[in-house]
C-alpha cells in the first residue's frame, strides 16, 4: 500500500506526492527561500511525483519569469552592470538602466522557458528538481551539481540533461540579436552559456540544502513555510 506524503508546495500545480521509503526521512522543501526567492521547481526528497504534461510545464516557467522575486534579481543584477558600466555602450543614467533592465529580464525569461518548457517538452524530460536529502555532505553536493548535467526524464529514469544545456546554449545564441555588438559573437555566447551553468550548479545546491538550513539554522517549523503563490 503505498503512503501518501504531505501536500507537495514545489510547483504551482502539483500532482498527488507518494513516499518512496517509508522508513527515510523526507526533507520538506518550501515554494520560497528566505520567503523570497521563488523555489517552485524543488521537490521533498524521498518523494515521487508523476510526470509533467506540457501545460504544466510551461506553467512553471511562466510563474518562474513573471514570480516578484524575477523583477527583484534583474533589477539587481541590472544595477549592477549599471554601477560597474559592464557594457559601456548601453550608457548611464536612468535610461542605461532601462537598457540593462529590459536585457537582463530577457535573459531571465528566455532561459528559464527554454529550460523549463520549449526543451523539456520536446525532449520529454523533468525541470524539477528531486532532492537527494541524504549520504552526507559531498554527496549532496556531488549530487546537486550533477543535476545540471543529469536529469529525470518523464518516465522516472535518469538522462543527459539536454534541456538545461541546450535552453541555456539557446538563451546565450538568442542573446546576439539584442545586445550591442561588443557583446556578441561566439566568445561572448561562451561566457555567457558558462556563467548560466554556473548558476545553475550553484542554485542546486542552495535548494538540496535549504530544508536544513530552515531547519537547523533558522528552526522554522513545517507549519512556518511560505503559502503556495
Amino acid at each position: 500500500m503505498t503512503c501518501l506524503a504531505s501536500p507537495q508546495k514545489s510547483v504551482p500545480r502539483a500532482p498527488d506526492p507518494a513516499i518512496i521509503d517509508p522508513n527515510q526521512e523526507i526533507l520538506h522543501q518550501t515554494p520560497r527561500i528566505m520567503g523570497i526567492l521563488s523555489n517552485f521547481t524543488a521537490v521533498d526528497s524521498n518523494t515521487y511525483l508523476p510526470r509533467l504534461f506540457t501545460g504544466e510545464k510551461f506553467n512553471i516557467a511562466a510563474h518562474d519569469s513573471v514570480d516578484y522575486s524575477s523583477f527583484l534579481l534583474v533589477a539587481v543584477l541590472g544595477g549592477k552592470g549599471l554601477y560597474s558600466n559592464t557594457i559601456p555602450a548601453l550608457g548611464t543614467g536612468s535610461a542605461g538602466f532601462r537598457r540593462y533592465y529590459w536585457r537582463e529580464f530577457t535573459d531571465q525569461v528566455s532561459g528559464t522557458f527554454f529550460t523549463e518548457a520549449i526543451l523539456p517538452t520536446l525532449t520529454h524530460e523533468d525541470p524539477r528538481y528531486y532532492t537527494l536529502g541524504k549520504n552526507g555532505f559531498f554527496k549532496r553536493v556531488s549530487y546537486a551539481f550533477s543535476r545540471s548535467f543529469i536529469t529525470r526524464n518523464d518516465r522516472g529514469t535518469d538522462e543527459f540533461n539536454i534541456s538545461e544545456i541546450g535552453g541555456n546554449a539557446a538563451e546565450a545564441a538568442l542573446s546576439n540579436l539584442y545586445y550591442p555588438a561588443s557583446e556578441r559573437g561566439f566568445g561572448k555566447s561562451a561566457k555567457n552559456f558558462a556563467t548560466q551553468m554556473m548558476i545553475t550548479a550553484g542554485a542546486n545546491v542552495v535548494k538540496e540544502f535549504w530544508p536544513d538550513i530552515r531547519k537547523n539554522v533558522f528552526r522554522m517549523k513545517e507549519d512556518e513555510s511560505s503559502p503556495r503563490p
